[in-house]
């Protein structure tokens, strides 16, 4: 379908008008904030965007996409790519988040190079197929961890260079920031151009463990990555503490906080004293849907064998955080281990369940930017995430023309544009990983 020629159209396309970047069209988006435009690409870049239909292309070759949908590639923020694929080998037994922990330390214990490497590139296998061009992976980093999870992350960040940006982040709890491990373990993050981070949870050394964390970063120039209230406890407060540490230690660096389940079961007077501290502290919120609908507010009874309905979905309060101009963005999170067992590194399925779950239509507004632009930013990387003139043309072609099909049915037949030109979306099977898993 796509020309293999440098320079060529494609025409009749719509695009959200929010992932357009420095573009001035003389049109009026539809009622979804679309708009139909004509893309120019010439070497890999994308030379004009203008209202369909108002430029004569002459000889150069085009392609008429009837309107179907066009979007930059996908920004995945937050993911866990060295648990990945662990499910059938170490499932969940009970599905809550303390049998997804039990789960994961038992699976912990067969974990090497090879093992960690073969399962992380099926991950980015799977990402880049879907269309992903930047990843942020958390990485377990306790014990030998340390060694094993980024050195496979570091290898593999090497190998795959052309095709993903990747960015790792330090997973601990906080408390192994106190001891001489976990200044060893800021090092090794500083060495390897990461961003430290970890499972921040209420305790009583909490306030001195998130200090600490603020006092190796700043003393080694790098972001901050948190866990926080991954959990339904009113009285978990941790992205609070997060937020008054970060202005009392005029931090510059970028910070982002993953979850925040607990804001949405908190009073009215705490949510809007936290929503106002983050904010002033400049703090990104990632929310992870799949995964916090899967073990949020998940009741089992092991002894009888019973179930119990959630009472809540799990997210945080999106839209109370985007309106007050806090950056809030989506991501894939866990994907086919204890703690979610499903998952493909897609990240229009994350904006799909996204949009479900948290209800982020009527109208859609700018929300397609989760999953690309407001990710890319929070990730530091300004010129991804968003389509415009004088940028790559790394784009996605949904066969879906409205939100109402690109939303119901797979788009697994998409196109991936790298550089304009069209890549292999094939799937990896997943019997590449038969031999590790068994």
């Amino acid at each position: 379908m796509i020309p293999t020629v440098s320079n060529y159209w494609l025409k009749n396309a719509q695009i959200p008008v929010c992932l357009l970047s420095n573009v001035v069209l003389e049109q009026t988006p539809n009622r979804e904030g679309l708009v139909n435009v004509d893309l120019e690409i010439a070497s890999g870049v994308i030379r004009q965007i203008v209202a369909s239909g108002t430029v004569e292309t002459r000889e150069t070759p085009t392609v008429n996409l009837h309107k179907k949908q066009v979007w930059p590639c996908f920004v995945d923020i937050h993911t866990h790519l060295d648990k990945g694929h662990i499910w059938e080998r170490t499932p969940n037994p009970d599905g809550t988040f303390h049998g997804a922990l039990k789960a994961v330390w038992k699976d912990i214990e067969v974990w090497n190079f090879e093992d960690v490497y073969r399962r992380m590139e099926f991950g980015l296998k799977c990402s880049y197929a879907h269309g992903t061009k930047a990843i942020r992976t958390h990485l377990d980093s306790g014990g030998r961890l340390a060694d094993i999870s980024w050195e496979a992350f570091r290898s593999l960040q090497k190998e795959w260079s052309d095709k993903l940006i990747l960015q790792a982040v330090a997973l601990v709890t906080l408390e192994e920031y106190l001891t001489a491990a976990g200044e060893k373990l800021a090092d090794k993050v500083a060495e390897f151009g990461g961003i430290l981070g970890g499972v921040a949870y209420m305790n009583p050394e909490i306030d001195r463990q998130i200090e600490r964390v603020f006092e190796l970063a700043k003393d080694r120039n790098l972001d901050l990555d948190f866990h926080t209230d991954e959990n339904g406890d009113p009285d978990s407060i941790t992205l609070k503490k997060v937020a008054e540490t970060a202005l009392k230690s005029d931090f510059s660096g970028k910070i982002v906080c993953g979850h925040c389940c607990s804001l949405a079961v908190q009073s009215p007077e705490q949510v809007t004293e936290t929503i106002a501290l983050v904010k002033q502290a400049g703090i990104g919120i990632i929310s992870l849907p799949m995964c916090n609908l899967y073990l949020q507010d998940r009741q089992y009874q092991q002894q009888l064998n019973l179930t119990q309905t959630p009472r809540w979905r799990g997210v945080t309060l999106l839209h109370e955080l985007k309106q007050s101009e806090i950056a809030v963005a989506v991501a894939s999170d866990n994907c086919r281990d204890p703690f979610y067992g499903f998952g493909d590194h897609d990240g229009l399925e994350v904006f799909k369940m996204a949009v479900r779950i948290a209800h982020l239509d009527h109208p859609f507004g700018d929300w397609p930017q989760a999953v690309t632009q407001t990710s890319a930013e929070l990730m530091g990387l300004s010129n991804i995430g968003k389509i415009g003139v004088g940028l790559p043309a790394d784009l996605i072609i949904f066969q879906g023309r409205y939100f109402s099909e690109i939303l119901s049915r797979s788009q697994h037949d998409r196109i991936v544009l790298r550089k304009g030109k069209e890549i292999n979306t094939t799937l990896p099977d997943y019997q590449e990983l038969d031999d590790l898993i068994g």
